[in-house]
């Protein structure tokens, strides 16, 4: 059978028998099945909005042509007799903990958090009571920081398609669109990814492995730089390999970490807040319209680069989303943005934040350790200044001038906002150069400083990464690695889901 891919130009809107008449015409062919390969909506022109869809097609009336295989994951499989505990199940402790042990060895996953039908319950408790749960919160519980959020599975990492298939071809068995093998920008939306993550948690159970919840690991116990048990509050697990995918919230695995010998270095980081404007205010600004038939909501990406400034740019932006209260501990107040699926709520948000490092925060050398008691109490600062859990907020224009905003805002934040000098509550720097950056924002984005800024983005990005060696291994001791966000190597899904799968064959390969 011949095989020919071809890009195609297609309306927004389009229906299937549409694609299907072009590949005819492109081919000159009647005969014929096809697969999607990719899908991305080019809207540079206003008056040109399509989709350009690229398609294999198959047919006996095409020549032969050998297709590119598409990469596979090889999990080896034989019978094992080493434990392994991995600490933590957001990408990359789910993924590594799964490998493994369809790799043959007994994998005890441990999660601080609770599962996620009890996390949602204690998220729906703290956004209509503001009572803060330690185990059931947007920072902590089953699937990680990244169960609440949009589920973007885009990621800049080169050379790592055979591990983002797995993830990919996973999630999509779990229950995520197949749109997610060929979209341009795919995500996941917070609604799939609390059916996701249970079934990938049913999955690794069914092949023998074990997950514990609410199970926080307080210690680690260390014998010759070897790992030879982990701590919990209610029992010691023995293991021969410790993953620990805990993510960049957990300050006290940090610190016990630290405590042990564990070797850290300060990094650049990010620091910010949210903003957020109506979803038509995008929309117009990006098409030129309210809505285009078959595309969900406009998205943007803006970078300023000012003299005399950091770095500014959007992370994270979730349309037709919602602002959410992720704190992980409750004497803190951050925020951080969340959509579903269908991404059809009224405000559209994104992190606007500097790109920054610690030394030129403090003006000096900072060791890791100091790296985050300062931004510790950042966090907590912000929690004084609202007695709680309200996002301080102002006016963007308001925040260029410098002017407090006096008015109330609608906003998608569900714990209410309190007005502030938002400019003071943030580091000089900070301020300065997310005000220049916001000037171009506006410049750019018609209407867009009529949004409103609030909270403190602090998660971005970890301000410290632990050293590694050559075999992924924290450097020193034989049998530890930590990886995801929390390693300070690795950031979002795919980048830590593939982080923590690298570690996994690493075991296999030093288990051998």
């Amino acid at each position: 059978m011949g095989y020919r891919e071809i890009t195609i130009k297609l309306p927004v809107g389009y229906e299937e028998d549409h694609l299907q008449k072009r590949i005819q015409q492109e081919l000159n062919v009647s005969d014929f099945s096809y697969q999607m390969e990719q899908k991305s909506l080019d809207a540079r022109k206003k008056s040109d909005i399509h989709w350009l869809v690229r398609v294999a097609v198959f047919s006996d009336q095409l020549d032969g042509q050998d297709r590119i295989p598409v990469p596979v994951l090889d999990i080896p499989f034989r019978k094992r007799n080493q434990k392994i505990v991995v600490v933590g199940s957001g990408p990359a402790g789910f993924f590594s903990a799964f490998v493994l042990q369809k790799a043959g060895f007994p994998v005890t996953l441990i999660e601080r958090g609770s599962d996620v039908g009890k996390r949602s319950a204690g998220i729906r408790t703290l956004e209509h009571t503001g009572s803060f749960d330690p185990t059931g919160n947007y920072a902590f519980g089953e699937g990680g920081a990244g169960t609440f959020s949009d589920g973007k599975l885009t990621s800049r990492t080169k050379n790592i398609s055979r591990e983002k298939q797995f993830i990919i071809e996973n999630y999509i068995r779990a229950g995520a669109p197949e749109e997610i093998r060929y979209m341009a920008h795919p995500h996941l939306g917070s609604n799939n990814l609390k059916k996701i993550v249970k079934n990938l948690r049913n999955d690794l159970i069914h092949i023998g492995g074990t997950v514990l919840f609410e199970t926080f690991c307080r210690d680690l116990k260390i014998r010759d730089h070897r790992i030879v048990s982990v701590i919990t509050d209610s029992e010691s697990i023995d293991t021969d390999y410790c993953i620990l995918a805990t993510g960049q919230n957990a300050y006290e695995t940090y610190r016990m970490l630290i405590g042990h010998g564990v070797a850290f270095r300060t990094k650049n980081f990010a620091l910010g807040c949210r903003v957020e404007h109506p979803q038509e205010l995008i929309n117009l600004a990006q098409w030129g319209q309210k809505e285009l038939p078959g595309v969900k909501a406009a998205e943007y990406r803006l970078t300023a680069n000012t003299p005399g400034s950091l770095p500014v740019y959007t992370f994270c932006m979730c349309p037709g989303g919602m602002i959410v209260p992720a704190m992980p501990y409750e004497d803190v107040n951050i925020v951080n943005g969340m959509s579903l699926y269908l991404r059809n709520k009224k405000f559209a948000n994104a992190a606007c934040v500097a790109g920054v490092s610690m030394e030129r925060l403090l003006g000096r050398e900072a060791a890791p350790m100091q790296a985050l008691e300062w931004l510790n109490n950042l966090e907590h600062r912000f929690y004084e200044y609202a007695k709680g859990y309200q996002a301080p907020f102002c006016r963007i224009q308001d925040f260029i001038d410098q002017k407090e905003t006096a008015q109330t805002v609608e906003s998608s934040y569900p714990l209410g906002l309190k007005p502030a000098a938002l400019w003071e509550l943030l580091p000089a720097d900070i301020s300065h150069s997310i005000r220049e950056g916001l000037k171009v924002f506006s410049r750019r984005i018609k209407g867009f400083e009529t949004g409103v800024i609030m909270g403190l983005e602090s998660k971005t990005s970890a301000p410290i990464q632990v050293i590694r060696d050559e075999r992924h291994l924290c450097a020193g001791f034989a049998n530890l690695f930590m990886v995801g966000e929390g390693s300070g190597h690795s950031g979002g899904i795919i980048s830590s889901g593939v982080d923590g799968i690298k570690a996994a064959m690493r075991i296999i390969e030093l288990s051998n």
